[in-house]
């Protein structure tokens, strides 16, 4: 009979605990070996073992000579030793290669986010440029009641007519620096 998707599964109780396999604990032992590997300590223990293991057999300390001259044996412990530290090494390498490019995957996201920010932030600059150029300053303004007031007294070059657009004029030079005070306020 299968099983129903809608209620639970019971759980079963073992005498023998279930272990879960870790994928990462091999890669994280073999960084750790080949790290060690690397090291002046990892030589030092080497060299004091192969010290102590050809003093032992050649002299034949304690009456023990289990590895004689050729010494066999310790090079089949080096053998052993290479076989298993190469692909050791190797591992250590592949999951050092893997962090390499995911951050290398993630500086170059970080890259293409920076240069779209950096040229959203140019466009906004240059539209702000652009609308700015199209505003009036104060000294626009000024400039341009200024030769209004200019215009208005300059009409007529003849005295009488002058005097008659002198009254105008004034009055309308009163008028614009009435309306030009409140800009000047405004932008002060």
């Amino acid at each position: 009979m299968a099983e129903r998707l809608d209620t639970p599964k019971e759980s079963r109780r073992t005498w023998v605990p279930r272990f879960q396999r870790d994928p990462d604990a091999v890669g994280r032992v073999a960084e750790a070996f080949a790290r060690f590997m690397g090291t002046g300590r990892f030589l030092l223990y080497m060299t004091g073992f192969v010290i102590v293991w050809v003093t032992i057999n050649a002299v034949g300390l304690f009456g023990l000579r289990w590895d004689p001259y050729p010494f066999i044996l310790l090079n089949l412990f080096f053998s052993v030793q290479a076989s298993y530290a190469a692909p050791l090494i190797l591992l250590a390498q592949n999951r050092q290669d893997d962090r390499d490019r995911v951050s290398l995957e993630q500086d170059r996201q970080r890259s293409e986010r920076n240069l779209a920010d950096t040229e959203f932030l140019a466009r906004e600059i240059a539209a702000l440029r652009i609308g700015l150029s199209e505003v009036a300053t104060r000294d626009f303004v000024r400039s341009e009641l200024r030769n209004l007031l200019e215009e208005l007294t300059d009409r007529d070059g003849g005295e009488d007519h002058e005097r008659h657009e002198g009254r105008h004029a004034g009055q309308a030079g009163r008028e614009l620096r009435d309306r030009r005070e409140p800009v000047t306020r405004r932008a002060d």
